[in-house]
């Protein structure tokens, strides 16, 4: 008699087709919370740019406030997931591995954006510019479609 569980000479059992491609499509869903929290934390450090850089002739809309004020949670969510250790497969590894580097330059970006943005005239825009310049750095490379 044949055992359901193993496979016939020559032929895999027809299950274990569907269960293959189960474990395929699945995605390690604490990928998503990574990547999440990277999208949210460009969202505020770009909206704490465009603040920088608001000529004041209108006023700022809600959502760009709202979104600005919710930088230092974000910095602090941020900082909490790269510090953890991940497991997970290689490949969910390594995509963990990219969002939280590209958290960290953003945390280190914006510090270095805060330090130089007082101070003496010219070194706010310069130290805008050089958030801005990271910040599109991490959307390249980071936040590009899977």
């Amino acid at each position: 008699m044949l055992n359901k569980f193993e496979p016939a000479k020559g032929r895999a059992l027809p299950h274990s087709k569907v269960i293959l491609e189960v474990r395929r499509k699945m995605k390690d869903k604490r990928v998503g919370v990574f990547k999440k929290a990277l999208e949210e934390l460009v969202e505020s450090l770009d909206a704490t740019v465009r603040l920088a850089q608001w000529d004041g002739t209108e006023s700022v809309p809600d959502p760009l406030k709202d979104s600005a004020s919710s930088l230092m949670a974000r910095l602090g969510t941020a900082d909490r997931l790269a510090a953890g250790v991940f497991k997970g497969t290689i490949a969910d590894v390594a995509r963990v591995t990219a969002l939280t580097d590209a958290m960290r330059r953003l945390e280190v970006a914006y510090v270095s954006y805060r330090k130089n943005s007082g101070g003496a005239a010219g070194n706010g825009d310069k130290a805008t510019r050089e958030l801005s310049t990271t910040l599109d750095e991490v959307k390249a490379q980071s936040l590009s479609p899977d």
